[in-house]
C-alpha cells in the first residue's frame, strides 16, 4: 500500500524525528515502510505577504525612515507617541523585524536592516527629512523611553542615532532654501556693484576724452 501524507500537509522531510507536543512543528510518523515524515508549515500567510508589500511601498515613497526601539512603552504612551508623530506629519508604525527586513530588501534599502533590533517601530516622512527627524527627536525627548536607532535618508544615506539628532537640529527646508539663495545672491550683488562701478568709470573716461577732442575738431 502506498504511503501518503495527511491531506493538510504541505512539506515532508524524511529521516527526521517527530516533534514534541509543545513544539510548533507538527509531526506525523508512518512506520510501515521504515520512513518518518515531518510536516512543517513554512508558507507565509497572505496577511504577511500583504503586510510586506505595504511596508515596501511605504519605504519606496518615503524621504526618510527612522528606526526606533519602543521596549517598555505602555499602551497609553504609545497612543501619545502616535499622536505627537501624526501632529508632526510623521507616520509611526510598529513592525515585526522579519517582515521589515523583507520589505527593505524589496525596496532596495538593505542598509535599513542594520538599524533594526528588538521591538521596533519606524517613523516615516514623505517630504522634509529634517522636519521628520525633529518630530521624532522631540517625541523621544518628551517620552523618555523611545530610543532612536538610526535612519535611512532618500533610500540611500544611513544615519546613526547621533546623525538623526543633528539632522533634527537643522532649520526647516524652506528656511534652508532661503538661506542658500541668500548666500548665492550675495556674490551676485557684489559683482553687479563692481560692474556698475566699472561701467560708470568707463563712461566718465569716455566722456572726458570726448570733451578733449571737441575743441581740437572746432579749431580745424
Amino acid at each position: 500500500m502506498a504511503l501518503r501524507p495527511p491531506a493538510e500537509a504541505n512539506e515532508w522531510e524524511p529521516g527526521t524525528k517527530p516533534a514534541s507536543a509543545a513544539s510548533p512543528t507538527r509531526a506525523s510518523s508512518l512506520t510501515g515502510a521504515g520512513f518518518l515524515f515531518v510536516w512543517r508549515k513554512t508558507l507565509p500567510t497572505q496577511a504577511k505577504v500583504d503586510r510586506v508589500a505595504e511596508l515596501q511601498e511605504k519605504l519606496e515613497n518615503s524621504s526618510i525612515v527612522i528606526s526606533t526601539g519602543y521596549s517598555g512603552i505602555g499602551v497609553n504612551q504609545m497612543v501619545n507617541l502616535r499622536r505627537r508623530m501624526r501632529d508632526g506629519g510623521v507616520e509611526f508604525i510598529v513592525v515585526k523585524n522579519n517582515l521589515l527586513a523583507l520589505a527593505a530588501d524589496g525596496a532596495d534599502v538593505p542598509q535599513l536592516k542594520d538599524i533594526i533590533a528588538g521591538q521596533t517601530a519606524i517613523a516615516l516622512g514623505y517630504d522634509d527629512a529634517a522636519a521628520t527627524a525633529k518630530a521624532v527627536n522631540d517625541a523621544a525627548n518628551a517620552d523618555g523611553t523611545l530610543a532612536i536607532q538610526g535612519a535611512v535618508v532618500n533610500r540611500g544615506e544611513a544615519l546613526s542615532a547621533d546623525g538623526v539628532t543633528r539632522l533634527a537640529s537643522l532649520p526647516p527646508q524652506p528656511v534652508l532654501v532661503a538661506q542658500l539663495l541668500g548666500n548665492m545672491q550675495a556674490p551676485l550683488y557684489g559683482l553687479a556693484s563692481v560692474l556698475n562701478a566699472t561701467i560708470s568709470s568707463l563712461a566718465y573716461v569716455l566722456q572726458a576724452r570726448i570733451g578733449q577732442l571737441e575743441p581740437a575738431e572746432a579749431a580745424e
